[in-house]
């Protein structure tokens, strides 16, 4: 009798992947998030990332993040990757559910993350943890007693074989 493999993925490393790897389908040229939501018993409710919304072609909107014209812009278009996964979930409750995002979530995704129920943040960079939004989000999340904390990397890369 052979043993298992030792070297398999922990419930976090797959799911921060797999958040990572729904990113990698935005279109967006700057930044590319994903996000995957989790039950309790480790099962994949939903996922998302950022991108425009349904019906609205990449082709004929702004992807650019300056200019005079706030409407030539993409902020005023694009659906943040944790509202996708929330709109995009078909199956009822995320109550009591986590999120894996590879980037902290803004104020408006945190209130939806609230409203939603989801219970706990798991994110993979916090790079704007200065700006407003962020700020605005942590306080939020302590208020609503959402759990939040960074991914522990691991440092192993994941290659795909077969």
């Amino acid at each position: 009798m052979t043993s298992k493999r030792k070297d398999y993925l922990s419930w976090d490393e797959y799911f921060m992947s797999v958040a990572f790897l729904s990113g990698m389908r935005s279109k967006d040229p700057n930044t590319q998030v994903g996000c995957c939501i989790v039950d309790q018993e480790n099962k994949i409710l939903s996922m998302g990332y950022n991108g425009l919304p349904k019906g609205c072609s990449d082709d004929e909107f702004p992807w650019v993040r300056e200019g005079e014209d706030p409407l030539e812009t993409k902020y005023v278009y694009t659906v943040h990757s944790e509202l996708n996964a929330i709109l995009n979930y078909k199956g009822g409750s995320l109550d009591d559910s986590k999120i894996y995002v590879s980037l902290f979530p803004c104020n408006e995704c945190a209130k939806a993350i609230i409203q939603s129920g989801i219970k706990e943040v798991i994110y993979g960079d916090n790079k704007y943890e200065d700006s407003t939004a962020v700020k605005a989000s942590m306080r939020m999340f302590d208020a609503a007693g959402v759990r939040y904390h960074p991914y522990h990397w691991t440092g192993r890369e994941i290659k795909f074989k077969i």
